[in-house]
């Protein structure tokens, strides 16, 4: 099964690697040409020239890009070309909404469409450890599931066209409760003199221990946020997040609207491409009198 990559971002880019390395990559297209340039000189697949070229040399695709709109584009582009029995699979994360019109669209062209985000930041991208939640049909998962397990380490069917994005959203909202939370206790803890490594070490074994805490806790005690997941990237989840609750309630997430606000303020102040645990600024800021 020849297999396309669009999108070479920070967690593309190492999907596309590993797919390689496993001999299952075909081609990739990405916007901008230099990085698709820079690819190929590590590797012997193919650049296309557009979605729609890539979309005739393969049968299964995998988009990763950053926006609902980018994926709806790309589907429109590459419709005009699949082959009949493709699959795409979409690794962004969207709204489930605009994965059930991608579905739509690629049907018509007797095509399939999976929403399958994807969870573990840059270091699980690199290390094919990816947890991947995934909407549409579970017989086209278990025909392509060799290939992606390659990306991801974790795979969850979850249910129809629209159940994956729906998925992710309950992640990105549990990213932002657990960001405050280790964010806002870290920096209690710093402001009363504590050895913040021990302390970082021995809550890590107990009931309030998490992935955040042992991934981002040291590096942002030594100010360092380098990206796994870039904070202006979530806050753009958060906002689909947002739209999500108000098409099924009245009533907001508070966890959602703080954590919008705190973003938006280190977005403005230029920290949107620094790591969500950057958020350890403003709460390092907070105790100080």
């Amino acid at each position: 099964m020849k297999t396309g990559i669009i999108g070479l971002g920070a967690m593309g880019v190492h999907m596309a690697k590993n797919l390689l390395e496993a001999g299952l990559l075909h081609t990739i297209f990405n916007r901008t040409l230099s990085k698709a340039e820079k690819f190929k000189k590590q590797s012997n697949c193919y650049i296309s020239v557009s979605p729609a070229a890539l979309a005739s040399e393969c049968q299964l695709i995998i988009i990763s890009v950053s926006r609902d709109e980018d994926v709806l584009d790309v589907v429109n582009e590459i419709i005009t070309t699949i082959k009949s029995g493709s699959v795409v699979v979409d690794t962004s994360t969207v709204s489930s909404d605009t994965a059930k019109k991608a579905a739509d669209l690629l049907s018509n062209v007797d095509s399939y469409f999976l929403d399958a985000p994807v969870s573990g930041g840059v270091e699980g991208a690199k290390n094919g450890t990816l947890a991947m939640m995934v909407g549409g049909k579970e017989e086209i998962l278990n025909k392509i599931r060799p290939v992606i397990n390659v990306i991801a380490k974790n795979i969850m069917y979850i249910g129809p066209s629209g159940s994956g994005q729906a998925t992710k959203a309950v992640n990105q909202i549990m990213a932002a409760g657990i960001n405050q939370a280790v964010t806002e206790a870290l920096a209690f803890g710093e402001a009363m003199d504590l050895p913040m490594e021990k302390v970082i070490e021995i809550i890590s074994t107990g009931a309030a221990g998490n992935w955040f805490l042992n991934h981002r806790g040291s590096t942002m005690l030594s100010g360092k946020f380098e990206p796994g997941f870039k904070l202006d990237l979530h806050h753009k989840d958060l906002s689909i997040c947002q739209t999500m609750v108000s098409s099924i309630s009245e009533n907001a997430l508070p966890i959602i609207e703080m954590t919008q606000i705190h973003y938006k303020k280190l977005i403005e102040q230029g920290y949107g491409d620094e790591d969500i645990s950057a958020l350890f600024r403003l709460k390092q800021k907070s105790f100080i009198n």
